[in-house]
């Protein structure tokens, strides 16, 4: 299996709400647990990536935006080398994507079968059973760690790339190994909310 995904990184903290836990008692918040404000944001990017149970694979910034064309020279270039770099027999590989109209279109299609890759067919709304989703995650704490903010986006491309390269194989394969356990939470819920 190869999973796959995009994501967008911000360079200055998340989108949403982040918490600090600090025990009773303890020292007054550094600059560490609090976030500045910026007024225009800081700036983002997006990527794509994909992992196996052998580890991360090839990753790429996705400048401007990503349209059909931009994901077939993706997979031309990041997934071939990832099964070119694992030494992945596309007779038994299974690739999962989500049903993103540039995933799913026709010339994508075409491109899978003219490469004779397997797609998994993927429920639509199910970012709880894509364990990559949680190697997002990873990712980004391992990027939140950083005493500092990048300078700027290319050096916040600089520090995706090396962490990503470092994230440990065994983090891939117990996010996959969790694939049983996430497919009986979406039974169990009937397709509602899980804790994944």
């Amino acid at each position: 299996m190869v999973w796959s995904d995009e994501t967008k990184v911000n360079r200055l903290g998340s989108d949403g709400r982040e918490w600090v836990w600090k025990r009773p008692g303890s020292s007054a918040p550094t600059d560490q647990h609090v976030k500045g404000t910026v007024k225009f944001g800081g700036g983002s990017l997006m990527m794509w990536g994909c992992m196996t149970a052998r580890g991360v694979g090839y990753a790429c910034r996705i400048d401007g935006r990503m349209d059909t064309a931009l994901y077939i020279t993706i997979l031309n270039d990041e997934l071939l080398q990832t099964l070119e770099y694992y030494h992945v027999d596309r007779d038994n590989l299974i690739f999962q994507q989500d049903n993103d109209p540039k995933h799913t279109s026709t010339a994508a299609r075409k491109w899978f079968y003219d490469h004779k890759i397997q797609v998994l067919e993927w429920l639509s709304q199910s970012p709880d059973l894509n364990p990559i989703e949680h190697l997002w995650r990873h990712l980004k704490r391992q990027l939140a760690s950083y005493e500092t903010e990048p300078a700027g986006i290319h050096e916040l491309w600089e520090r995706v790339q090396t962490e990503w390269n470092k994230i440990p194989v065994r983090v891939c394969t117990d996010l996959i190994e969790s694939m049983p356990r996430r497919v009986d939470a979406v039974l169990k819920a009937k397709g509602g909310y899980t804790k994944y």
